[in-house]
């Protein structure tokens, strides 16, 4: 059985409650086996340099999907996360595809998601700066299939608006959680409805790619 891996960050990682990546709920929308390998904090430099996609290179097998999304921790200060995305940021990314391609595996450019900062006149900010144009140029010039989820998840939020987009990350309440005693509101991170959806959004752009739809469950709640 082919199985589908995922590299990423924690907006794909499989998470624990309340935390939900996309990565988490894609099960219900595929055919095939997901090993999500995504972990938080991680950039497509960190991840590499930390050996953490060693062992997804080691597994690939032919007929496997690698999905890859980076790009929240890309842009931060830090230099052993910091990737330019005119640069080292498709350098790396290229060099996670052709692993792939290596092992008779299809690859899978993901643009990150969006996060939920409004403006007060319901301005929806971008906040990744060039990595997604990145993303979608390296997609363009190797062939690989791009899933654009900052696209998806922009058209999304701006049709459901502040409120509606609200339920779909985690919000909790002073005292709900213990390691949140004064509440959080989260702008980042899904919960489970959240991850439910966007799982369904990346499944919905796989299935539109005659080469990954054989690996969709073509389901009702699919925007294809």
């Amino acid at each position: 059985m082919s199985v589908i891996y995922l590299i990423g960050d924690s907006t794909v990682e499989n998470g624990a409650e309340p935390f939900h990546g996309w990565g988490w709920a894609l099960g219900d929308y595929v055919t095939a086996r997901v090993d999500n390998r995504a972990l938080g904090g991680r950039s497509s430099r960190s991840f590499r340099d930390e050996g953490l996609f060693e062992p997804v290179r080691a597994a690939l097998r032919p007929g496997d999907v690698l999905v890859i999304q980076f790009g929240h921790n890309d842009e931060k200060d830090d230099p052993a996360r910091h990737t330019e995305p005119e640069s080292s940021f498709p350098q790396i990314l290229g060099e996670y595809c052709e692993a792939a391609l290596a092992a008779g595996a299809l690859p899978v450019l993901c643009t990150p998601v969006c996060r939920r900062y409004f403006l007060d006149d319901g301005t929806l900010l971008y906040t990744h700066g060039e990595y997604p144009a990145a993303v979608r140029r390296l997609a363009a010039q190797t062939g690989v299939p791009l899933c654009d989820l900052q696209r998806e998840t922009r058209t999304l939020y701006r049709r459901l608006g502040p409120g509606g987009t609200a339920k779909l990350f985690v919000r909790l309440r002073a005292g709900e959680h213990p390691d949140f005693p004064q509440g959080c509101d989260d702008h980042t991170h899904f919960n489970g409805e959240g991850a439910r959806r966007t799982a369904a959004l990346a499944a919905g752009l796989m299935a539109r790619d005659e080469r990954l739809r054989p690996y969709v469950r073509l389901t009702e709640g699919l925007t294809l």
